[in-house]
């Protein structure tokens, strides 16, 4: 009797089967609360559920406080990647859907194919194959490189620019010609070029 009581409790206390859901290929959030519907796809009422506050452009989580936070929500994360980081970015207020974000400093190479799609005819400042000086700022540091074009992007595209000296591929943002922007500056010149189209 004892043995059918406890198989009794251990079937009420064992929570229902969690939802699988799984993780966004570039989770962002806009408000700087991380929730598990920023992170993951299919949260469903669980989405709202706050895992995190981002205070700088992203915020990095480890991957077993994600996975913990989704199963006291009720959905289930297995992490078939083994992932042990997952980074949570802030989305960008201006972002066309087909757009690569801008991304701060240098990527590795294979840049994203939206990166590499050809500029509208016509309306290019720089133009697949130019010599480009990209810069990057923050803090009050520049840094500035020079690098080859990868593609032909009109004024606040974003654009691949492969690094002369490392050979590594910077994403940025066309400033003008022969000029590009990568990191917190490119979303500002992104956004003014599309509040001041061909200025």
């Amino acid at each position: 009797m004892r043995a059918l009581i406890a198989l009794l409790l251990m079937t009420v206390a064992t929570p229902a089967l969690a939802d699988p859901v799984s993780l966004r290929a570039n989770p962002q959030d806009d408000d700087g609360r991380v929730t598990l519907g920023d992170i993951f796809d299919g949260a469903g009422a669980a989405s709202n559920v706050v895992v995190a506050e981002r205070v700088g452009p992203s915020v990095m989580l480890p991957a077993a406080q994600v996975q913990a936070a989704a199963r006291a929500a009720g959905l289930d994360w297995s992490n078939p990647q083994g992932l042990r980081r997952v980074v949570v970015r802030r989305a960008p207020q201006l972002a066309a859907q087909n757009a690569a974000p801008a991304v701060a400093g240098e990527a590795p190479t294979g840049a994203p194919a939206a990166a590499l799609r050809p500029a509208p005819s016509g309306a290019a400042v720089i133009a697949r194959g130019d010599t480009v000086q990209v810069a990057y700022e923050v803090g009050g540091v520049r840094l500035t490189v020079t690098g080859r074009a990868q593609r032909a992007a009109a004024l606040g595209q974003p654009l691949t620019v492969i690094n002369s000296q490392s050979g590594r591929a910077i994403e940025a943002v066309a400033a003008g010609p022969g000029r590009a922007i990568a990191g917190p500056a490119a979303l500002q010149a992104r956004a003014d070029a599309a509040v001041f189209p061909g200025r």
